[in-house]
């Protein structure tokens, strides 16, 4: 069974993948490691933030042969009270913001809203009130879940939440380039004299930490389990 567990950035696989071989890739902006077991083979890789990144990604966890299933993980920011920062959930409905389509799973804790842009407070406040079911936002979602549905394999969503609903955070989309990867340089250099801004970006590490180690818990539960079935399905609603 070969099941790929895509990502945007490093940060979000590190806990899980440190002791996984790392392999080559098509391109020096994505990454992939490689974690077997008998029959079974894991697939991580990153390769950025949003849609194109997302099929990127898929690409690269599928260019050795084809996936019997495959996992979005990683960051999401909270979009209300109840999803708590630093805690990691799976959703039960991914809901793509641009096209309306929603993928639906068998269980879940809450809702996600994938969207083209990393979402602001004001953005949040928005998406909340246009989507009152759901409870995290991402970027990449609900492009894993489409290509999962196009190959009718099981899909599955584990997110992180790295900011809480209120978060106050810098402008990050600006400093985004068109791979999907954050231009550390120039990003570290806006908010070098923003000092309002700094206390919010020490709990956007943290909670991403944390998430990070919690996401890693769940990813290996499901592992040693490997039972799809009861939890998935890929059909849009």
């Amino acid at each position: 069974m070969r099941i790929g567990i895509l990502a945007a950035l490093p940060g979000e696989l590190k806990p899980l993948v440190k002791d996984w071989k790392q392999v080559k890739t098509a391109t020096s902006k994505s990454r992939r490691w490689l974690s077997e077991n008998g029959a079974n083979q894991w697939i991580a890789v990153c390769a950025g933030m949003g849609a194109d990144a997302a099929r990127r990604a898929f690409a690269e966890a599928e260019s050795d042969g084809a996936l019997d299933m495959v996992m979005s993980v990683g960051w999401a920011g909270a979009l209300c009270d109840s999803v708590a920062a630093g805690k990691a959930y799976i959703p039960g409905v991914v809901i793509d913001a641009q096209t309306g389509e929603r993928f639906a799973l068998k269980q879940g804790e809450t809702a996600l809203v994938t969207t083209a842009r990393v979402a602001d407070a004001k953005e949040k406040q928005r998406l909340a009130e246009a989507y009152p079911e759901a409870g995290l936002v991402d970027m990449e979602a609900a492009t894993v879940a489409r290509l999962a549905a196009m190959r009718g394999i099981p899909f599955m969503c584990i997110k992180g939440v790295s900011d809480a609903v209120d978060a106050r955070l810098p402008d990050i989309n600006p400093h985004i380039d068109a791979m999907g990867h954050l231009r550390m340089l120039t990003f570290i250099s806006a908010v070098a004299f923003k000092p309002r801004s700094w206390p919010a970006l020490i709990h956007l590490g943290r909670n991403s930490a944390r998430s990070a180690e919690t996401m890693r818990g769940l990813i290996l539960e499901f592992i040693k389990e490997k039972n799809a079935d009861p939890i998935i399905r890929t059909e849009g609603v």
